[in-house]
Parts: structure tokens; C-alpha cells; sequence
């Protein structure tokens, strides 16, 4: 799961008592390179839809997962999960209970979603539903309904899409955690210190300077991790951040919500 040898897998799990999370920042700890899809557990298939309102200030995106490429692949199953999220877009229930308790023909989202796994065979389930608002809201289905985007902008118009566009695209190919450095959760900012501290001291770097190189180390996490900060993927020498601006010197990105099979 992670790509770090075995022996040092084995070791890392003996040390955090079977955590595994606790396993993977040891791991990174001691310098591993890990596999970029450590965290993917269990693998699983699906179809992913992202819809946006005819004024295109709201969206939505949601996930059914199944257990294999060929239900996902399927064009009823498809059109299944682009009705329930319409429903969703309709009307903006709060989380993924009040989505399953909604009304679908004579049943609920839930009911009917339990009728397709009788029909189909599989486990299935509503693994992710997100909702965005902004202006302008801009979706983005990648691979075939494999992965989706949505992806709020602070203007509307012609440009502002294009831009909203392009950017979804960064989502789904960079799979940024947070819109910027002052959106990161503390826990993970506080954790990414600790792990840039102890790398350091493996590397034999004295005491007194481990809290500096672990800021470096937190700027480069910052710069790699979130959105506005990236690297533009169709200009490498420039950021998103710098790319909107381009487009227009007050254009931002106000937030986005992403999720893909696997």
C-alpha cells in the first residue's frame, strides 16, 4: 500500500501497535518514499457525476461505488446515479441521510439504491455527496465518470469558466487538500512539522535548526498540496494562483469539492 519495503512496513506496524496511519507517519518519519496512493485501502469501482443548476451558482457532486469495472460501466447504473443527483441538485439536502431520505419514484434514494444491489449483485453504496456554492459553479467529469469536480469561481462570464475549467482539471489530476495554506487543518499542519523535524534529525541536522528546516519543509507541503499554490499544470512555471490572475487580476477560486473511485 505504501511502496516501502516490507521489512520496514513490518517494523513501522510493530512500532505504532498496528495503527496503521500512525504506521504510514513513522514510515515517513524515517524518510520513505511512499506510494502517492498509500491511503487507498481498499480499491473500488463506480460512477461519479458532477452537476451544476441552470444559473450555475450551485452544484453538486456525488459517488455510487460498486465492486467491479463492468457494473460501473454500465449504462443503467449511470443513468441511476445521475438521477439521484439530480434529486440532489434539486433540492440541496445537508449530508448523504437527508439525500437517501429523499423521495425517489415511490421509494427513497435509500430504497432504491437496496433494490440495485438486489438487481445487480454488488455492494453499493452513496460514498460521497458534496455540495458548492459560488457565482459562478463550474463541473468536471475525468476518465469517463471515474472522478468529479466542482469547482466555485468569484466572477461569472465566458472567461471565468474557461478558467474554472482548466482549474477543475488541476483537481482532478493534482488532488489538491485545501484551497490554500490558511485552509489546511491544524492537526495536519502541526503533523507535517513534526514529520519535516524528524527527517531532519535523521539526516544528523543539529537540534537548533530543525524548526527551520521543518518550515521549508512545510512551505514546499503547502506549495505541492494546495490549490491556489500548485504548480499550473499547463504552464509548470507559473501557480494557479498566478495563471487567474492572468485572466483577470481580481479571478479566484472560492472552493471546490473532488472525489474519485479507488
Amino acid at each position: 500500500m505504501t511502496g516501502a519495503g516490507m521489512m520496514d512496513c513490518k517494523k513501522a506496524l510493530t512500532e505504532a501497535k498496528g495503527d496503521f496511519d500512525e504506521a504510514v507517519d513513522i514510515l515517513r518519519k524515517k524518510g520513505q518514499k511512499l506510494s502517492a496512493k498509500r491511503a487507498e485501502r481498499e480499491a473500488k469501482e463506480g460512477v461519479v457525476v458532477a452537476l451544476v443548476n441552470d444559473s450555475k451558482d450551485k452544484g453538486v457532486v456525488i459517488r455510487l461505488s460498486c465492486e467491479t469495472d463492468f457494473v460501473a460501466k454500465n449504462q443503467e447504473f449511470v443513468n441511476f446515479t445521475e438521477e439521484v443527483a439530480k434529486l440532489a441538485l434539486e433540492n440541496q439536502p445537508a449530508d448523504k441521510d437527508a439525500l437517501l431520505a429523499l423521495p425517489y419514484q415511490s421509494i427513497t434514494v435509500g430504497e432504491a439504491i437496496t433494490e440495485q444491489v438486489g438487481k445487480i449483485g454488488e455492494k453499493i453504496e452513496l460514498a460521497d455527496y458534496m455540495t458548492l456554492e459560488a457565482p459562478l459553479v463550474v463541473p468536471y467529469i475525468h476518465f469517463g465518470n471515474r472522478a468529479g469536480v466542482i469547482v466555485g469561481m468569484n466572477k461569472t462570464g465566458e472567461a471565468a469558466a474557461e478558467a474554472g475549467k482548466m482549474v477543475s482539471m488541476q483537481v482532478a489530476a493534482m488532488r489538491p487538500i485545501a484551497l490554500d495554506k490558511d485552509n489546511v487543518d491544524a492537526d495536519v499542519i502541526a503533523k507535517e512539522i513534526e514529520i519535516g523535524k524528524e527527517q531532519a534529525r535523521a539526516e544528523g541536522k543539529p537540534e537548533a535548526i530543525l524548526e527551520k528546516i521543518a518550515m521549508g519543509k512545510l512551505n514546499k507541503f503547502y506549495q505541492e498540496s494546495t490549490l491556489l499554490n500548485q504548480a499550473f499544470i499547463s504552464d509548470q512555471k507559473t501557480s494557479v494562483k498566478n495563471y487567474l490572475k492572468s485572466v483577470d487580476s481580481d479571478l479566484t477560486v472560492t472552493g471546490f469539492r473532488h472525489t474519485e473511485n479507488g
